[in-house]
């Protein structure tokens, strides 16, 4: 019923076929990191994704949906409230158009916006060629957590559009600041922070850097580590201290653990200033 009662107030035909053009348009989207750019869109799947852009309804663009999905109700409201394009699919066409092993419900269409870098930013990271969307996903998630001002990636680095990176971030997408950029322009960003490159044989113990300071960490490449310039904008190398035969962290717990260091210092030194405060 609920199902009837939307197809017949939007004038909704359901989708049945693979070879549809909005469905050839999804696909597209969801491979092809030139196309993506073109259209300045990019997808996201599951209900998760609608109730946080229902937050930020002007970033929609187009909802596809099966009927099984929107007969609860719950998702069904969510629906009716969403100002957008929405269009009925069967499970069939859903499942081409999903970037996941077992398809969602629904999947949406948004539009790529970038936050800006702030004025006067305090803690940034710097991702050196990151090429593992799980990773990048991941450390994104984690930025965010942290309250991280920027999220900075170099040349070489994979598409925050990726449709494993858009998953794996939980929402991070929305609420940092993320730009691809040249070492020129991450450079001029940086300027007057401390810089400090993550590395496995760094000079100093991560929890040794005041990152009460401005300050920017860079993580290098999964396989092969930071590039020579990243190398050279970096004040000095950290390392996160294992015991002897471990392996070393992937790029995305050792940048989750730094920057969470840089949480618990900053969390002290404010809870010493209002110490100090109350005694005065």
């Amino acid at each position: 019923m609920v199902t009837r009662y939307l197809q017949k107030r939007y004038n909704i035909a359901m989708i049945s076929s693979r070879s549809n053009q909005k469905v050839k348009y999804i696909r597209r989207l969801q491979s092809d990191r030139r196309f993506r750019r073109h259209e300045q869109a990019f997808v996201v799947e599951g209900t998760r994704w609608l109730k946080e852009f229902l937050v930020q309804p002007h970033r929609l663009k187009q909802i596809f949906y099966r009927a099984d999905w929107a007969a609860a109700a719950e998702n069904a409201h969510m629906l009716a409230h969403a100002d957008v394009g929405k269009q009925s699919v069967s499970k069939e066409v859903m499942a081409a158009m999903s970037a996941t092993e077992t398809a969602p419900g629904i999947l949406a269409v948004a539009t790529v916006e970038s936050l800006p870098i702030p004025t006067v930013p305090t803690l940034i990271v710097i991702l050196d060629a990151i090429n593992d969307p799980g990773n990048l996903g991941t450390i994104l998630r984690s930025a965010a957590a942290a309250g991280v001002d920027a999220v900075l990636l170099g040349p070489g680095s994979v598409d925050i559009y990726n449709p494993k990176v858009v998953r794996s971030s939980m929402g991070a997408l929305l609420r940092l600041p993320i730009h691809h950029l040249g070492w020129i322009q991450i450079n001029k960003i940086v300027a007057g922070m401390d810089v400090w490159l993550a590395a496995g044989d760094g000079k100093k113990s991560y929890t040794a850097v005041d990152w009460r300071k401005p300050s920017a960490l860079i993580v290098g490449n999964e396989a092969h580590g930071s590039s020579d310039k990243a190398q050279f904008l970096a004040e000095s190398t950290i390392a996160i201290p294992m015991q002897s035969g471990t392996e070393s962290l992937n790029a995305a717990m050792a940048a989750s653990i730094i920057m969470f260091e840089a949480v618990r210092q900053r969390s002290l030194s404010a809870t010493a200033s209002e110490v100090v405060l109350n005694l005065k």
